[in-house]
């Protein structure tokens, strides 16, 4: 067991797959893949494996293009894995819309689809402005057919997730956000792993109401324990980590226990996916109170203290914990 940074752990499992497939292939835009652990180890998927399976030098800043070979590849047979910057991705989601969430559905089953779309997320954190700072776009893509959509909250849910993803026919959405990238890592297990879709995870047990969030919310989720505490709230924080499918069994098991649900989002209020959440805990809770903090709808300063001023963090999810518990 060792901690490894986000970008180490998850560029591992990716080298490891690499390594025993020949064709697979990774692209990426400017987002180069190395990573180093503190012991000065590196992973170098280009000087590794050449660049006719990787890309980067030479290569047009095209988006669209990125995607649209990568998609070529994938419906060729081989594995991909195609790294696209957070601003970037409403350029090929025509393609994402119309192609790769419908090829295996248009072809009764029969082309398969081995694509991972790694999306860097955009930060909350002040000093990028609107255009970098875009976040909770899971939601767009949750709502097309025929994609899977994840996204992991520390180094160990996204190496999981991604040796899923590796294995999956269908075309897998894959979310990081820097809050996740720049928090404290857990131990990873020295053998490789996989965490399976539809499957969330319970961070903290509690039995008075459940706190639903993903990455980057579950962040400030997390911060917001210890003051729940403090005004005798005993929370159970479960990391949603798998959007499409989500896993709706045991987000109704645990609001049946608690009776009450409160969804942490640093989307945007309006269509966000925990709009999405409370309707499904509604529905097959009859009775349970629900409630939801997110992002307000409005632009992202470049101000961080007026980012700080929008965010759903720990005092806020506090504050509305408390009103969902007089309901």
């Amino acid at each position: 067991m060792a901690k490894k940074p986000f970008r180490y752990a998850v560029l591992e499992v990716v080298q490891r797959a690499m390594a025993a497939n020949k064709d697979m292939c990774y692209f990426y835009e400017y987002q180069s893949p190395i990573a180093s652990l503190p012991t000065g180890e590196i992973i170098n998927l280009r000087t590794q494996f050449g660049e006719v399976r990787t890309s980067g030098v030479g290569w047009a800043l095209d988006e669209a293009w990125y995607i649209g070979c990568a998609t070529g590849v994938a419906c060729a047979g081989a594995r991909v894995v195609v790294e696209l910057p957070s601003m970037t991705t409403v350029f090929p989601f025509e393609q994402i819309f119309n192609q790769v969430g419908n090829l295996r559905m248009m072809t009764g089953g029969q082309g398969n689809l081995p694509m991972v779309i790694w999306i860097d997320g955009a930060a909350r954190a002040g000093g990028s402005a609107q255009q970098h700072s875009q976040v909770g776009q899971e939601a767009l893509y949750a709502n097309i057919p025929g994609l899977i959509v994840v996204a992991p909250s520390d180094a160990y849910q996204a190496a999981g997730l991604m040796s899923t993803a590796l294995k999956s026919p269908d075309p897998v959405i894959f979310y990081d956000y820097p809050e996740v990238e720049s928090g404290e890592q857990p131990d990873m297990p020295d053998q490789p792993f996989d965490i399976p879709f539809g499957k969330l995870n319970v961070v903290h047990p509690g039995t008075q109401l459940t706190i639903a969030a993903w990455a980057p919310a579950i962040v400030d989720a997390k911060a917001a324990l210890a003051g729940l505490d403090k005004v005798g709230i005993d929370a159970e924080l479960i990391d949603m980590r798998s959007i499409k499918p989500m896993d709706e069994a045991g987000l109704a098991a645990s609001v049946k226990k608690t009776g009450r649900l409160l969804v942490v989002e640093h989307g945007y209020w309006t269509n966000g996916f925990s709009a999405n959440v409370v309707a499904v805990a509604a529905q097959k809770v009859p009775g349970a109170k629900v409630g939801r903090i997110t992002f307000p709808d409005a632009a992202a300063p470049n101000s961080s203290e007026m980012v700080a001023w929008m965010r759903p963090d720990a005092p806020k999810i506090v504050a509305a914990a408390q009103q969902v518990m007089k309901m």
